[in-house]
């Protein structure tokens, strides 16, 4: 019996092309809009240590701690070019995780951005997906399979 290997999922007009407008381009405003969208949350949970109880968790390694963490964010944000930016982006997720030390709410936050961020990571995967099996509009525009050729 011989091995069959798993053909990839090729769409009803074909492989096509490299797509006229790659959405791997347009994903990095998405994931640079939501770095700046958590170091804005990020930087209210100054707020929070500042507030609660009287300002007993205001120490300073705490809001190092939290306005490192956010600077990092607005930093990452500008890189999104760099190789091995999403890497960075997600490991930027383990001290919010990690900040239940805090105070609760870091651990919160972080919880969920890191939802934001799983999803965004699914639907890269499914785009790269659909692109390898030729799935996307713009990889047929101009081909003969375009019915407006």
């Amino acid at each position: 019996m011989a091995r069959e290997q798993a053909q990839p999922n090729i769409g009803p007009l074909g492989p096509g092309n490299d797509p006229v407008k790659d959405p791997l381009k347009s994903l990095g405003s998405v994931l640079t809009g939501t770095l700046i969208l958590e170091a804005i949350t990020i930087f209210l949970i100054l707020l929070v240590i500042l507030k609660v109880d009287d300002g007993a968790m205001w120490t300073t390694f705490n809001w190092v701690y939290i306005t490192v963490i956010g600077a990092a964010h607005v930093i990452m944000a500008f890189l999104q070019r760099i190789p091995g930016a999403m890497w960075i982006n997600l490991a930027l997720q383990i001290p919010l995780l990690l900040g239940f030390f805090i105070h609760w709410s870091v651990t919160a936050v972080g919880v969920m951005f890191a939802i934001v961020w799983y999803y965004i990571v699914k639907l890269r995967s499914e785009m790269i997906q659909r692109m390898r099996g030729g799935y996307l509009v713009t990889q047929h525009i101009g081909s003969s399979a375009d019915p407006a050729r």
